[in-house]
């Protein structure tokens, strides 16, 4: 069982910070019965931490101690490992861009996977499933416009994307109209003024 726990933590220490860890991934190593064993084990030393059902996160050594991975990383890693497309809700991409000074309490992600909340240390991370629409253009500015109208909603929409003009390269906003025929009817109208008035 020791050589067992020693793998686990070795295969763990070499994947990028906060990528999840589950069962599965470790059945080259042993059984299932014993693979769950182990990580229980760990979880009660305090080697992983039990960030859901099934999923564990080393946490990282720093000179201060122990911590909890970002929750950017155990994102990156998420989606990396589930295929899942995870982009930031529309109130963190909101802040983001200057349209609201409102920071998120807590920190929520958009998926294309299930609901689900997970635990890292003493914060909680929750991940929502969203319609396709509202997670195109990962990690692009012109997704976080979407996901920042989307928030703001049909109302403060108009006043949000004349910020935008002014602050965004043309190229982000092509992007961003490039994608009405995917959007809501009221962000495609809201989006086609920013071509219009160019």
């Amino acid at each position: 069982m020791e050589t067992l726990t020693k793998q686990v933590l070795e295969y763990a220490a070499g994947m990028p910070e906060g990528t999840p860890l589950v069962a599965k991934e470790l059945l080259h190593l042993g059984s299932r019965a014993a693979v769950d064993q182990v990580l229980s084990r760990l979880v009660r030393r305090g080697s992983l931490l039990r960030a859901g059902r099934g999923i564990y996160v080393l946490p990282v050594e720093s000179r201060f101690g122990t911590r909890a991975p970002s929750a950017v990383k155990m994102v990156e890693g998420l989606a990396n490992q589930r295929g899942e497309t995870i982009v930031s809700h529309g109130a963190a991409a909101a802040n983001a861009l200057g349209l609201t000074t409102q920071v998120p309490m807590r920190a929520v992600y958009l998926t294309s996977g299930p609901s689900r909340r997970l635990k890292l240390g003493a914060q909680m991370v929750e991940f929502r499933h969203a319609p396709v629409w509202q997670l195109i253009f990962p990690g692009r500015a012109a997704g976080e416009v979407v996901r920042a109208l989307a928030w703001l909603g049909p109302e403060k929409a108009g006043e949000a994307i004349r910020t935008l003009r002014a602050k965004l390269p043309p190229s982000a906003l092509k992007e961003v109209a490039s994608a009405r025929a995917r959007l809501p009817t009221w962000m495609a109208q809201e989006v086609s003024a920013l071509m219009t008035h160019g």
